[in-house]
């Protein structure tokens, strides 16, 4: 007979409100800083910046906030700072994007959209492996895509607020830059809340934790080439909305609507393919990446309504690599290694978009069908990768279940 001690320890509930919390924590975050980028394309446009400079800052910022992942990841690990590094990282991306409205030129405007990608660096591999001990319980696809959805659902809004605003201000970007302040804050305030009552998430682990000092197995090797395939493919939406409004599909103050219907399939997805994840593994991405391929020639060569769906598409992509990376990269990695993996995998992930994204930026000056072809070859010759992790990989661990299963 199980004792009500053991049962309280085994419950998900704790797990389940830590993931919630973060949850809420993240959609004011993304109400922040996906509203400003839905306009950073634009905006940069009106301060004088060109196509492939703006692809470039795009790229960049990509990059950094992928690859700074690595010691962000590692100083966690080493430390067990993962709440100071977290909070730090919050403060730098919060305070760049309401600064935006200050940026006189484009350069300004560059560093600002930098140090937003790097405050994000800081705080994701802490926060991430913080939330992959309260998921092992109720299982890592259902735990990052609940938070992965209200993550998004935050982003679906601040890009409405954006564009709320440029409508009624005849397109000031400042003005609607300097509104996202109020959700920063909340930001902030949320994040020390969730310090206070969540100091040690580590303690909401299903069992003792699992230490190694081995490294990384090779499944996790296989399944980072196929995902930076993925990204080499996808253009960052900064140039999307660049060319959506050069090509004039659709006026200035659509833009962030697209980028909101992205956001929406983005946080829908994920709740939908996390709960797969669960049952079927990696075997979801297969389709998902095919499916997901198809976003360029109908973003970049058709007209409204096939953009309509191309930037779904983008969205979905993009809300699958959020939620089943990280619930993907879990199960193949012990607890004590969790926040160096996910530095580790998503600083290559983001070295090969900042690649991706400059190859595009210069097929951009060439030809749109160039742009198409490069992406939609990247991201099918990811496919033969996938395939591989689908035969080796272990499966998210479903709730109430004891050791993980194997596919």
């Amino acid at each position: 007979m199980i004792s009500p001690k053991v049962r309280s320890a085994r419950s998900p509930a704790p797990a389940l409100k830590f993931v919630l919390m973060v949850g809420v924590m993240s959609f004011f975050a993304d109400f922040t800083y996906e509203g400003s980028r839905s306009v950073i394309g634009p905006y940069l446009g009106t301060l004088g910046a060109g196509a492939l400079a703006i692809s470039v800052i795009s790229g960049l910022g990509e990059f950094l906030g992928y690859g700074l992942r690595l010691f962000s990841g590692r100083a966690a690990d080493r430390t067990g700072r993962y709440w100071p590094i977290t909070i730090s990282g919050y403060v730098v991306q919060m305070a760049a994007v309401p600064l935006l409205a200050l940026a006189g030129n484009w350069a300004v405007a560059a560093l600002l959209i930098i140090a937003e990608r790097v405050g994000k660096a800081t705080r994701n591999p802490p926060r991430d492996a913080m939330l992959s001990h309260a998921a092992q319980e109720m299982g890592y696809g259902w735990g990052f895509g609940v938070h992965e959805a209200l993550d998004q659902f935050g982003a679906l809004f601040g890009p409405l607020l954006v564009a709320l605003v440029l409508a009624v201000s005849n397109h000031d970007y400042k003005l609607a830059f300097a509104a996202l302040a109020a959700p920063a804050v909340i930001t902030l305030t949320l994040v020390l809340v969730a310090r206070r009552f969540y100091p040690r998430p580590q303690d909401l682990l299903a069992g003792p934790a699992e230490v190694t000092t081995s490294g990384l197995p090779r499944v996790f090797w296989v399944y980072l080439a196929g995902a930076a395939l993925i990204a080499a493919g996808l253009a960052d939406f900064p140039l999307i909305a660049f060319h959506l409004q050069q090509a004039r599909t659709v006026a200035a103050p659509v833009v962030p609507v697209f980028y909101a219907v992205a956001m929406a399939v983005s946080g829908t997805g994920s709740l939908i393919f996390g709960k797969l994840f669960d049952r079927s593994g990696t075997t979801v991405l297969i389709p998902l990446t095919i499916a997901g391929a198809a976003y360029a020639p109908l973003v970049f060569l058709g007209g409204v309504w096939p953009a309509v769906f191309g930037v779904a598409l983008w969205g979905l992509g993009m809300g699958v690599q959020e939620s089943i990376i990280p619930a993907a990269v879990a199960p193949m990695v012990s607890p004590d290694r969790r926040a160096s993996a996910y530095g580790l995998f998503t600083g290559a992930y983001g070295t090969a978009w900042v690649a991706g994204s400059i190859a595009i930026g210069f097929l951009f000056e060439v030809s749109l069908g160039a742009v198409t072809a490069f992406a939609v070859a990247a991201q099918l010759a990811a496919v033969p990768f996938l395939l591989a992790v689908r035969r080796r990989a272990p499966r998210s661990r479903p709730p109430g279940t004891g050791s993980t299963p194997q596919p």
